[in-house]
């Protein structure tokens, strides 16, 4: 990897020929399966881009010309090319980000990791330079013809076609996928226009036209191939997508071959207004696992066999989505009115199985989240009722959806979040853990917390029984902790895992933490301290049973993996206040912070959220030696109480 080791930074690339620029890009794709093999990563997407990006850093200056990806997941090759080639610890603590980052790298812009959001913004800066006259910017926006199908990308467009002096490039990268193919009406265009056979015949004819005329007649094809709205796609009818929008046309440009890559961008550079350069690539490029996998072309892989493309790791548990993909089929079998709604998640959310039993009960809408929950509402009122699934981050998008279209019209929509609480090597906007405190504002709606897979079919079979008020089922990545079974069940469905002589604490258990919430009672217990263990399955609204028994105990401690603010812990805090009880409530989750890329268990071990943290600060509450104090044990109690009416009763001078 010769060539590789001497790129250090965009500025080396501008030397090379075509043949090592090609030489190169061999390389690279080495280098990532090679090193994305070890730590795990978004493989395909970036096998797919290796010939753009090599071709936006010859044409651009980054950073004076910012680069903006959409989702960022396709990004490693960029990291490459700015000088980010240690990938030993990609998405681990302390390693590189699996997606850009400003704290790695000045050429790193956006970090969020939601799609759809890079034209807007690029409208943005765009602007910016525009209104303060840097007009010797440029501002480049790579989208994939996933993010097309969500709604922000056209309200940016619309903005972006009613100022046509600005420096904006818009590069479509479209191989057709999202993480399984991309759906919908603007999918159908784009493939109509990949697979046409007139604008095919068109260029294969013109190309040996040109050819004639040796190296002249070649670039003379190259420059008309990339003319405004591009020569070529007049004869495929390919116009009339954004010609409505007034936004120029390039394309489309075979993605992996360089040179012609470079020619469009430098026309588009040269037009003075947003340009549209639309890209055809292969997910997966140069892989043959990757491009042979029907399912996602390796969209996203843990350690994997670099020969093979087999995956090397195990687990004898089953995950968490594969429960509930079952459940699914279970619950469809049973109940024709339950459907299946995904926005382009169909089988990283477990959809898939019942859409391959019930496909026409199975909807995929795209990168749409927002028209996922109110189309659910709609279904919701014709009668049926939808599980709309998607990974707790991408709720936050919808959550006005949520709340008039669901919520106002009592709507019976459940909602299934996967990946929510810490969900570790994505980071920060992968973690599922506003879920809890941002849903529970919502009037009436019901939130569930499996602690393990009897219970995660339990509460979605009850999920889908209610058809007045939105209901959410939420549950972590990875695998399905072992059972555990309830002593008892409170009248209001409150599971009791364990019960203590000595009321000293009451812990409440949210889903998978009750197994953390188990040792802290074994830990208490050897201190001499008595824990009643209870999860309350369905969290919002708190159960009376969990008031009554906090009245009963000297301190309560909540434990949740979501944010403190607004958590679990508030809700049941407040209700206590409500009921007039004055057990003080210790509420444990997560800071209302952005927390960086790690394992699971490493996040949880630097917020506290131990089971040996977490008793220790116990102990320390129930001796009345730090805050939350508990309440004094009867005996004592009685005592201050005969020592106050002693001093009271005393004559004083």
């Amino acid at each position: 990897m010769a060539l590789l080791e001497s790129i250090n930074s965009p500025r080396d690339l501008e030397g090379l020929s075509l043949e090592q620029l090609e030489a190169l890009a061999s390389e690279i794709r080495d280098f990532l399966i090679s090193e994305v093999s070890r730590t795990g990563g978004h493989l395909g997407p970036n096998l797919g881009v290796v010939e753009l990006t090599i071709a936006l850093h010859r044409v651009f200056d980054s950073p004076q010309d910012p680069i903006i990806w959409d989702t960022g997941h396709q990004s490693y090759v960029h990291k490459i090319l700015t000088g980010r080639k240690d990938f030993s610890q990609l998405r681990a603590k302390g390693g590189m980000a699996g997606y850009p980052q400003r704290s790695e790298s000045e050429h790193d812009i956006v970090e969020s990791s939601h799609a759809s959001s890079s034209l807007s913004w690029a409208e943005g800066i765009s602007r910016a330079f525009q209104m303060t006259g840097q007009d010797d910017r440029y501002v480049v926006a790579v989208v994939g013809d996933g993010a097309l199908t969500g709604g922000m990308t056209w309200e940016a467009l619309n903005n972006i076609s009613h100022d046509n002096e600005r420096n904006l490039i818009l590069v479509v990268n479209d191989n057709g996928r999202s993480y399984a193919p991309t759906i919908g009406g603007v999918a159908r265009f784009l493939s109509k226009v990949r697979a046409q056979g007139s604008y095919r015949a068109f260029k294969s004819s013109a190309e040996r036209f040109f050819g004639l005329f040796g190296a002249p007649g070649r670039s003379l094809y190259r420059g008309l191939r990339g003319g405004t709205r591009g020569f070529l796609s007049r004869f495929a009818n390919n116009e009339d997508l954004y010609s409505n929008l007034d936004i120029k046309y390039l394309g489309p440009i075979d993605g992996h071959n360089i040179q012609d890559i470079e020619v469009a961008l430098n026309q588009a550079k040269q037009k003075n207004a947003p340009v549209i350069v639309h890209v055809i690539t292969e997910k997966g490029r140069g892989y043959a696992p990757a491009r042979n996998d029907e399912a996602d072309q390796f969209h996203a892989v843990g350690q994997i066999d670099p020969s093979t493309g087999e995956n090397m790791e195990s687990s004898d548990a089953p995950s968490w989505t594969s429960v509930f993909a079952e459940e699914m089929v279970t619950l469809a079998d049973a109940h024709p009115r339950v459907m299946g709604i995904t926005a382009a998640m169909l089988r990283p959310t477990g959809l898939y199985r019942m859409a391959q039993k019930y496909p026409e009960r199975v909807v995929d809408v795209g990168i749409a989240e927002q028209h996922a929950v109110t189309s659910a509402a709609g279904l919701a009122y014709g009668g049926m009722h939808p599980v709309v699934a998607v990974y707790a981050t991408f709720i936050n998008r919808a959550f006005d959806q949520v709340l008039m279209d669901v919520a106002l019209h009592r709507a019976g929509v459940t909602f299934v979040l996967d990946r929510a609480g810490v969900t570790g090597p994505d980071g920060p906007s992968h973690h599922g853990m506003w879920d809890l405190s941002i849903l529970q504002v919502v009037p009436h709606i019901r939130l569930a917390a499996p602690r393990d897979a009897k219970r995660l079919r339990e509460e979605l079979q009850e999920a889908v029984a209610i058809d007045d008020a939105p209901t959410v089922i939420r549950f972590p990545k990875g695998s399905v902790p072992p059972e555990l079974e309830a002593t008892r069940r409170t009248a209001d469905g409150v599971d009791v895992l364990a019960e203590a002589p000595h009321q000293d604490v009451l812990i409440v258990a949210v889903g998978p933490m009750a197994h953390m919430a188990m040792d802290v009672r074994a830990r208490l217990a050897d201190q001499g301290i008595g824990a009643t263990v209870v999860d309350p399955r369905w969290v919002v609204p708190v159960a009376p049973s969990i008031v009554e028994m906090a009245r009963n105990h000297r301190i309560v401690v909540s434990i949740e993996d979501g944010i403190r603010v607004g958590g679990v812990g508030t809700r049941i805090r407040q209700e206590l206040r409500a009921a007039g009880v004055d057990t003080a409530v210790d509420e444990i989750g997560l800071p209302d912070e952005f927390l960086d890329h790690a394992s699971r268990g490493e996040i949880l071990e630097s917020t506290g959220l131990t089971s040996q943290h977490i008793a220790r600060n116990l102990v320390a509450q129930v001796l009345g030696m730090k805050v939350p104090v508990a309440r004094p044990l009867p005996e004592e109690a009685s005592e201050d109480s005969a020592l106050n009416e002693a001093q009271d009763s005393t004559p004083r001078d």
